[in-house]
Order: C-alpha cells, then sequence, then structure tokens
C-alpha cells in the first residue's frame, strides 16, 4: 500500500535511497486507485520517459474503443471492462526495475 492506495515500489534493500520526496519511502513505481468515478491506473516510466508514453499513447487505440483519458503517470478508465489489460501487462514488461531507477535518476539530475 501507498498513498492509501495498491502500489508497487522498489524496496529500500534494492534502492536504499528510497524516493527524493521522503527517502524514508520507498521510489514509487506503479500503483491502482479506486477513486470515485474511475480506476486510476499509475505508472511513473511513462511520466519519466516519452519514448514510454508515445509508445503507450499509439497503441492504446489497437487495444480501446474509448478516448484515451490521461495525465502526467495517470490513466483513467470509466469502467472495468474498459481497461485494456494486455496493453498494461506489455507496458509493464517493458521496464525493469534497472531501468526504472535508471530513468528515475536521471530525471532527478535534470531538476538539480
Amino acid at each position: 500500500m501507498g498513498y492509501g492506495n495498491m502500489g508497487y515500489s522498489v524496496p529500500h534493500s534494492i534502492y536504499p535511497a528510497g524516493y527524493h520526496c521522503d527517502p524514508k519511502l520507498p521510489l514509487p513505481f506503479v500503483g491502482i486507485a479506486s477513486q470515485k468515478n474511475f480506476i486510476a491506473f499509475y505508472h511513473m516510466g511513462i511520466y519519466a520517459n516519452p519514448a514510454f508514453l508515445e509508445w503507450f499513447v499509439s497503441e492504446y487505440p489497437k487495444h480501446s474503443k474509448q478516448k484515451l483519458d490521461m495525465g502526467k503517470s495517470c490513466v483513467r478508465f470509466k469502467k472495468l471492462d474498459q481497461i485494456p489489460y494486455k496493453l498494461i501487462g506489455e507496458l509493464m514488461r517493458k521496464i525493469s526495475v534497472e531501468n526504472w531507477i535508471d530513468l528515475y535518476e536521471q530525471n532527478l539530475k535534470k531538476t538539480k
């Protein structure tokens, strides 16, 4: 659990520095939340890497008839049957923990 929702994070045993906003917390990676009007899927990799975002946006219409409703790292679905599980599975296989840590550190250096 992270931020009151189900989430997947990189544990301190793998990335001891933790999340830069609060180093006591593990590095967040993916989250799922049930909001009042939608189901939210958060994937930090599509936020941190424009190539992953471009891939996801271009592939989405092949997997769903619904218009893509997306924020920076958040993809919103109004109904369970609108979730493109296969596409999300492909996205999850594209970024390993090591890739995510490298991406995170590259982007963190840019902001400092």
